[in-house]
């Protein structure tokens, strides 16, 4: 999948626009050495593209897929612009499978070298992958559960309306109890589904679902290829005779005999043995930080949709509907001169839209502003800033503090003060 989402996002020239042609990149927290590299970009997709192809085949498979994890994760570390929760997602899995011998049987690596190919892995190694699926999913049902989504059908009510040139069903979209339906049918959907695929009585009911779902997700939403990841992540749910049937049907589509993988060998693991100990208690201590990150939010004031402190990372998908508005202007703290802010001078235009709403994002280029404005000569530039956002379906209101200057703020872990309050009040997780 990994391969085909690499190939798909180069043939539609995403890497010219989104890592390329930006003066100016918003980068991650802490990861501020991560710079962009210009038209060596293109050999970091060949790279990652090339390992996710021997990740797919089992050819050198834990070079590959270290590199993979290394270079997919950089690429997404450049500009924050572009965060997806699926590409996050990627990130963990391909770190998680760094760990786990997914090139025990059915991989070039088995297939040259006998003495690793092996009948059998712990069900601990494919029970991870299970439970951050179950994480996701589950996670992301939760977050469903506040008042906007159940009692105000907010987005869909703003989203299903825009979709009505679907055929057959898009007359219905404009309709209240459509909109109410979609809402609490996605929730008990995403709380419902990791358990229908865990019980083996329910599992091919709920596939069935999935790819529903998801189908149905990807007609009405640009979201990517998020919805195919997901279908094919849940196979990993189904029994190995499963698997195994899809792997002989593979093997005589490209007319290879699938004996030469038998084998009688069993997985030799030492639980005793200090290596085996220490990776089986990190990737546990993992999967915890995983099940409690999520709940980060809950250490900040104030609502979190607004603010978006501990927004991302925590499996909201498609969970609200957000635009903004950011008039900066810089101002000489000598001459008192001030200069109004052209932003499409500086960045692209989802740039600027993804900006305008995030206050992580308007303060980051507040400073780049200030750097930009002294490095002419203006002097200890001062940067203000405009600013009003609309939060599903509200009235747009003022959302950073007008006479703050941004360039004397700086990011932290700590609660964003200069944002103004809400005054509203979403109940939910």
């Amino acid at each position: 999948m990994m391969l085909f989402s690499l190939i798909r996002f180069t043939s539609y020239g995403w890497i010219e626009k989104l890592y390329i042609q930006p003066n100016f990149h918003f980068t991650y927290f802490g990861f501020n050495w991560v710079k962009p590299l210009g038209n060596y970009t293109y050999l970091l997709f060949f790279i990652s593209g090339l390992s996710a192809l021997f990740v797919t085949i089992g050819y050198k498979y834990r070079i590959a897929i270290i590199t993979f994890f290394l270079s997919f994760t950089y690429i997404e570390l450049i500009d924050k612009t572009t965060y997806l929760n699926h590409y996050y997602f990627i990130s963990i899995v391909s770190f998680i499978l760094i760990f786990l011998p997914a090139n025990c049987n059915y991989s070039v690596d088995a297939y040259q070298n006998k003495s690793l190919q092996s009948n059998d892995v712990p069900s601990w190694t494919i029970d991870v992958l299970k439970l951050l699926l179950a994480i996701v999913y589950f996670y992301a049902g939760l977050a469903k559960l506040n008042s906007d989504w159940l009692f105000e059908a907010m987005p869909m009510k703003i989203w299903l309306p825009n979709q009505s040139n679907v055929p057959l069903i898009g007359n219905l979209f404009h309709q209240t109890w459509v909109q109410y339906t979609f809402s609490w049918v996605g929730a008990i959907y995403d709380l419902a589904i990791p358990f229908l695929l865990w019980n083996k009585k329910t599992r091919n009911f709920a596939f069935f679902l999935v790819v529903i779902f998801h189908i149905l997700t990807k007609i009405l939403f640009p979201i990517g290829v998020f919805p195919y990841v997901m279908i094919i992540s849940t196979l990993i749910f189904f029994d190995a005779s499963f698997h195994k049937i899809i792997m002989n049907f593979i093997f005589k589509l490209v007319r290879i005999k699938a004996s030469i993988f038998n084998t009688d060998n069993q997985f030799k693991q030492d639980f005793n043995a200090l290596g085996t100990k220490i990776r089986l208690l990190f990737l546990a201590f993992f999967m915890v930080f995983q099940l409690t990150f999520p709940f980060r939010y809950l250490l900040y004031p104030e609502e979190l949709f607004w603010t978006e402190e501990g927004y991302r990372f925590s499996w909201r998908v498609m969970l609200m509907e957000k635009a903004g508005y950011a008039q900066f202007y810089v101002i000489d703290a000598q001459t008192k001169q001030k200069t109004f802010i052209d932003n499409n001078r500086f960045l692209t235009p989802f740039q600027e839209k993804q900006m305008a709403f995030q206050p992580d994002f308007i303060l980051q280029y507040a400073h780049f502003l200030h750097d930009h404005y002294k490095r002419i000569g203006m002097n200890n530039p001062i940067v203000k800033v405009d600013s009003y956002v609309a939060l599903n379906g509200r009235l747009s209101k003022r959302y950073i503090d007008p006479n703050i200057d941004l360039a004397k703020q700086y990011e932290s872990f700590q609660h964003k003060t200069w944002i103004l309050p809400f005054n509203d009040d979403i109940k939910g997780f």
